[in-house]
């Protein structure tokens, strides 16, 4: 029997992939628990893997919009910062993934989770890589999250011994930081 429920597609890394962690226990499959609860007629569909780019996100789109999708979820550029690639390439590489969606089907609703980098990489590029998904956002015209790991980054009780990837708890706080953007969009889509 095929499920009628429309797609929740999560575009990301391994912070969606839930490195580490047990699959239901990555964050967009609390999301989902979050939308059976709400008995919303939506199904995730986790897209993440594990040391991925927005340009492995680009490359990756085709084969992933041989399905229908609703709403896409782009939780990308975390390893792009970490690989020192540059900025303006992850923004047109975001830009691509947007435009390529909605040529597929302009009624697509887009959520954008933003990072932050590390503070040792210095002011003006910590600065220029948080302002590019601010400014993506806007530009996209997508619902965003500030910071995809808001009350989770640089808490070592929520993250796992590399200090990077969140534990099963820590996915629970980043699922939150996503439903709160997430759940009004798609209850405006039911």
């Amino acid at each position: 029997m095929q499920d009628a429920r429309r797609v929740v597609l999560f575009l990301g890394d391994s912070l969606s992939a839930g490195y580490g962690l047990r699959a239901d226990q990555a964050f967009p499959a609390r999301i989902q628990a979050r939308i059976d609860a709400a008995e919303l007629p939506f199904r995730v569909v986790n897209a993440g893997v594990s040391g991925d780019t927005t340009a492995g996100g680009l490359r990756r789109l085709e084969w992933l919009l041989r399905q229908p999708v609703d709403t896409l979820v782009i939780q990308l550029g975390g390893n792009d910062m970490l690989r020192g690639l540059d900025l303006e390439a992850m923004r047109a590489n975001l830009r691509a993934i947007a435009a390529r969606v909605r040529e597929a089907d302009p009624d697509v609703a887009i959520a954008l989770c933003g990072m932050q980098a590390p503070t040792n990489l210095g002011a003006r590029y910590t600065r220029a890589y948080r302002e590019s998904f601010e400014a993506l956002a806007g530009e996209l015209v997508a619902a965003y999250v500030p910071f995809l790991l808001e009350g989770v980054a640089t808490r070592p009780a929520l993250n796992q011994p590399d200090g990077i990837h969140p534990t099963a708890e820590g996915h629970e706080i980043v699922a939150d930081n996503v439903w709160s953007v997430l759940e009004p969009l798609l209850r405006s889509r039911h």
